[in-house]
């Protein structure tokens, strides 16, 4: 009885060096050989010696068949040999290709990869825009493309998106505080804005926190917006906040565009200019799959000024002046939260009175307009 052949033995037997070498020699002899040549002068008086006698009949029938036409068949073997070689991996070229069509240059069969070229990140901001972003697909949002449609698409993600400039000296203010100062002031924008305790209606602890108490005034209206929010004391003015039983965010990524400068301040201090837009896409709390998105935008001046001068706490932001501009959310409601309307129902607040804007439009100033005013936006 013979012996199983072990696990590690070749399933098909390997070719040897010798074998192989043969192979490649007469393959480059035949192909020596079947290279067309320039006849010589002699070739050229034989062929026309036997044209002669074939005509004269001098020559049997079937002399055109012999030992030449074998050779050519023998050569035309070990091509097709050859092919079969190379053929392997061809058909594993092509087996991968139909497989992953996007490895061939190009994208000839039209699989999407020029989707994901659109969808490229746009370099971060480092001035004003001149423009609005041009016009997107008009594609839908969707639980999974929850950015769809939108020039947001490529903007950076969340915390990405709010790049520091890099820190320089200001007067006598050396660079390592101004360094501090836009620190302070990313804290203060995340926290008010991405954080997702805060943008799901939860105190903004984070961003209260980077605020100086020595603004008292001001720390005061806050916390009467976020107990008893109303008219006057309104939180969305500063913070991101949805009411979790009316809608829940999609996803965990909120779309983050802007810029970030800073200047010589009136308090001894350097003071920095925050002027960044959220994209927010959310669905119904009750179950819905329709995808709609609330765009802010905000603009802050702080300053971190100089405690030896003033009476501030170290560490802590003076907030000067903040503005917002809201896109997508209902009119003349101030609870406290941001209400995002859907196409599929009719809105419950007043009928537009303003001007359309553009809500992803950053190339120009916040309209400063009527609070009685309730525009429309060109797009979501």
């Amino acid at each position: 009885m013979s012996e199983k052949p072990s696990d590690d033995q070749p399933s098909a037997p390997q070719i040897p060096d010798d074998v192989w070498e043969q192979f490649t020699r007469d393959t480059e002899r035949d192909i020596r050989s079947s290279a067309p040549k320039e006849p010589s002068a002699r070739a050229r008086m034989v062929t026309e010696r036997l044209r002669e006698q074939e005509a004269r009949g001098e020559l049997p029938p079937g002399w055109r068949t012999g030992p030449a036409w074998q050779e050519m068949n023998g050569r035309a073997a070990r091509r097709r040999k050859l092919w079969a070689i190379l053929g392997v991996p061809v058909a594993v070229a092509v087996a991968l290709v139909a497989l992953k069509p996007s490895l061939l240059p190009g994208d000839p069969f039209g699989t999407g990869e020029s989707r994901a070229a659109e969808a490229s990140p746009l370099p971060e901001e480092t001035a004003a825009p001149t423009a609005a972003p041009g016009a997107s697909d008009p594609e839908e949002p969707t639980l999974d493309r929850p950015f769809a449609g939108s020039p947001a698409l490529r903007w950076a993600d969340g915390e990405a998106g709010i790049v520091l400039p890099e820190a320089e000296a200001v007067g006598p203010v050396s660079a390592d505080r101004v360094e501090q100062a836009l620190k302070l002031t990313k804290k203060l924008l995340v926290g008010a804005n991405l954080d997702p305790k805060t943008v799901r209606g939860a105190r903004p602890a984070a961003a209260l926190s980077v605020l100086d108490p020595q603004q008292p005034e001001l720390l005061d209206e806050l916390d009467t917006g976020l107990r008893s929010p109303g008219r006057e004391h309104d939180p969305v003015t500063l913070f991101s906040r949805f009411d979790p039983d009316e809608v829940r965010p999609v996803g965990d990524v909120i779309k983050t565009r802007g810029r970030m400068t800073f200047k010589k301040g009136s308090h001894g201090g350097v003071a920095v200019r925050a002027d960044y837009t959220f994209v927010y896409p959310v669905v119904r709390a009750d179950g819905p799959t329709e995808v709609t998105r609330t765009i802010v935008r905000r603009v802050l001046d702080v300053e971190l000024a100089d405690p030896t001068r003033y009476r501030v706490t170290p560490g802590r932001l003076l907030l000067l002046d903040y503005d917002q501009e809201i896109g997508n959310s209902s009119c003349f409601v101030y609870d406290g939260y941001l209400h995002p309307e859907f196409s599929s129902s009719a809105s419950a607040g007043p009928s537009p009175s303003g001007p359309a804007t553009d809500p992803y439009d950053r190339s120009k100033d916040i309209d400063q307009g009527d609070d009685d005013d309730c525009g429309t936006v060109t797009r979501t």
